[in-house]
């Protein structure tokens, strides 16, 4: 069994290994066959190029504010539908619950002329605003802490804060929130990680360079007639560092709370 997992952790580790190595070499790298396993001395140069061509760190501060409200805005957002729904009594509720699940099943390209229409008619085309406020409820999000709270919070718990006297408001955060933070904490962090990688949308709505994501500064990098594997590999490499870094200072927490939390029923 460790060595099966281990070969499917060698499986997992290797293209993000080999997309170094291309960075750190040339174009040719990316086509020769056997793969080039051995890093090469380049990758500083071809760095250097990536912040010379494109606003990369402008780009990277971006993603981070776009992917940090995004993440936090689903966290207490779909936490709070998702109480709602669990929880709170109310004519329609299972209509509504069902019309947001079903909201899943519509592909999110179909989405984009609409959204784009709305955006455009709050003259929001071009900031990072279009990005962030779409991104903040997810219809996953709700289910996900529909079923969470369903499971994980007794209704005699919640009877009890209201005969002391609780709001709604203050029963969600003060009783709810607090017990289910493990798996708002798991949500979160997927709502970061899917913002920061999201290419679409943000190549649909931003023009300016100042206001590029990260993923639209690696677009950047590319010539309207060829692509340099190299700078591109580069410009991805540097792109996936904070990811990599953001999961070696949470994955503990981000492992225990799906163990214990996300999944629980």
């Amino acid at each position: 069994m460790y060595g099966l997992l281990g070969v499917m952790t060698l499986g997992s580790v290797f293209p993000l290994y080999w997309m170094f190595v291309v960075s750190t070499t040339d174009s040719a790298t990316a086509t020769s066959l056997p793969p080039r396993v051995v890093p090469g001395g380049n990758f500083l140069h071809l760095a250097g190029l990536v912040f010379d061509i494109v606003p990369f760190l402008q780009a990277m501060l971006n993603s981070l504010i776009v992917a940090t409200a995004i993440g936090a805005g689903q966290a207490l957002l779909c936490a709070l539908a998702g109480f709602a729904f669990a929880k709170l009594s109310f004519r329609g509720r299972n209509t509504l619950f069902l019309i947001v699940v079903l909201t899943m099943t519509v592909p999110t390209q179909l989405s984009v002329i609409p959204q784009y229409l709305i955006i455009s008619e709050l003259g929001w085309v071009d900031s990072l605003t279009a990005l962030i406020v779409p991104g903040l409820m997810s219809a996953f999000g709700i289910f996900w802490m529909r079923q969470h709270i369903a499971h994980a919070i007794s209704d005699e718990l919640l009877q009890a804060a209201r005969v002391d006297g609780a709001t709604t408001w203050q029963i969600f955060w003060r009783v709810a929130f607090p017990l289910i933070r493990p798996a708002a904490f798991v949500l979160g962090l997927f709502g970061f990680v899917t913002a920061w990688n999201d290419f679409l949308w943000p190549f649909i709505v931003l023009k300016s360079p100042d206001r590029y994501t990260i993923q639209i500064a690696i677009k950047a990098l590319q010539s309207s007639r060829d692509i340099d594997l190299g700078l591109a590999m580069s410009g991805s490499f540097l792109a996936t560092l904070p990811l990599l870094v953001l999961f070696v200072f949470v994955g503990r927490r981000l492992v225990s709370g799906i163990m214990e939390g996300a999944f629980k029923g």
